[in-house]
């Protein structure tokens, strides 16, 4: 009986052994990794804060930032870097592809960077909308971020320099004078810009000790996706064109139709893609209605004044949700340029195929084929003999018989009381020469 009680026992103590190993396994702590794809600009950011944001509230051991990307916007960068340095769990870059431009000054931003074999690092010079270098003010402020990237995590700052500044001369990693420089996995490793160099993300979490740690893949979620689409330098013109051309369309055939549809739908993309990331405030949705409302009152107040002050109002808040100043006017200006053209090309080659133009087109013709004459053509008139009664000077009247008619000379000077012959007639404008002495006894 006692030895029965005793395995009874030994089993209750082995279950109770079994069923804590997952709990001790699962108390390793969590790990969120995040991705970093694509361009960087406005709409990464929103993804990023909230992607920290739930780790830090799960209590995350660390974030692993999943780095890809071939740059994009400095003022997106510096955002997203005021994100990384003030989030509470240890953050580690994984480039696992490139990081180049401002994907190499985020990856400095991380506590400790770790490169795929094929990864690549570097190449961060600044440049303008054109796709030339920038500006020395702007340059100047970027290579000062740099520096500070590389100081603030314990980093030589002379290669985050010659990432940046071509005249940085560095001939034995490839950056000669004139080259930027770009590291490849192990040239970072040796330079200190790397901790290591992985080939998987289980491989740097067993390096860190995390291996039995819960990963969470945060992913974009679908109004994050569409937002960075929305924002996206390339779509905000296109949509800030098809709002114009619409909106335009609709100001001059008045009524609900299609082409106002379109406008302020792509106006609503705008907005939604620019509120999703974070660029634009309520102020500029209330700016933008406002703006509306004064267009709708145009309609019902005429005077022109309304009108001009809704537009400008409209083209304010768009200001005001863009990325920055600079290129929002940039997109502005290429809508109105396209919007413009669109109105001409339609009224000009579809205008009176279209039924919207009606209202604003006129399609009747007033010519000989619907019995409309502007002036009666004579020319038998052509050889006969008047009168001048007003000196032609050129112009003056002529009389032909009981009939007075209106005349100019070919060019010289004729007194009243000579006789004239008729030489053209050219719709209304008859053409008459004083006779010579000649003609008269002819």
């Amino acid at each position: 009986m006692r030895r029965k009680k005793a395995w009874i026992g030994f089993l209750f103590l082995v279950a109770a052994f079994a069923l804590a190993i997952p709990a001790i396994s699962a108390d390793n702590g969590k790990v969120y990794v995040i991705p970093i794809e694509a361009e960087v600009e406005r709409g990464l950011q929103s993804f990023l804060e909230r992607g920290i944001e739930e780790a830090e509230e799960a209590g995350a051991e660390a974030i692993v930032f999943e780095i890809d990307t071939p740059g994009g916007f400095v003022n997106a960068a510096d955002g997203i870097a005021r994100l990384l340095d003030e989030a509470d769990p240890e953050t580690l870059a994984f480039i696992n592809q490139d990081a180049l431009s401002a994907g190499a000054f985020l990856a400095l931003h991380n506590d400790e960077i770790y490169m795929h074999p094929n990864g690549r690092m570097g190449a961060a010079q600044v440049i303008d909308q054109s796709g030339n270098a920038a500006a020395d003010k702007a340059n100047s402020a970027w290579l000062a971020s740099m520096r500070s990237a590389a100081e603030s995590s314990g980093r030589n700052p002379q290669y985050a320099l010659a990432m940046a500044d071509a005249s940085i001369d560095l001939p034995e990693y490839r950056a000669a004078e004139g080259d930027l420089l770009t590291l490849g996995a192990q040239e970072a490793l040796d330079v200190g810009y790397s901790e290591g160099t992985v080939s998987s993300l289980d491989e740097l979490l067993e390096i860190k000790g995390l291996s039995g740690a819960e990963v969470i893949q945060v992913e974009e979620n679908w109004s994050e996706t569409l937002a960075r689409f929305l924002t996206s330098p390339i779509v905000v013109p296109i949509l800030l064109s098809v709002a114009g051309l619409g909106l335009l369309l609709e100001l001059f055939t008045p009524g609900v139709g299609i082409p106002g549809f379109f406008g302020l739908f792509s106006l609503m993309l705008f907005f939604y893609g620019h509120l999703v990331a974070g660029l634009a405030g309520y102020e500029s949705i209330l700016l933008l209605v406002f703006g509306l409302g004064l267009i709708l009152l145009e309609f019902f107040v005429p005077g022109g004044i309304l009108g001009i002050l809704g537009i400008l109002a409209v083209i304010g808040s768009v200001l005001l949700a863009g990325e920055d100043v600079q290129t929002t006017a940039i997109a502005i200006l290429i809508a109105l340029l396209v919007a413009s053209a669109g109105m001409v090309i339609l009224v000009k080659f579809f205008g009176k195929k279209l039924s919207m133009f009606k209202r604003i087109i006129l399609t009747d013709a007033t010519d000989t084929e619907h019995g409309y004459v502007s002036a009666v053509n004579r020319p038998e008139l052509i050889g006969q003999i008047a009168r001048s009664t007003t000196a032609l000077r050129p112009s003056g009247t002529i009389r032909l018989g009981d009939e007075y008619i209106d005349a100019v000379s070919e060019g010289r000077f004729i007194d009243s009381n000579k006789d004239v012959k008729i030489i053209k007639v050219e719709g209304s404008r008859i053409v008459v020469r004083e006779l010579e002495k000649q003609e008269e006894e002819e």
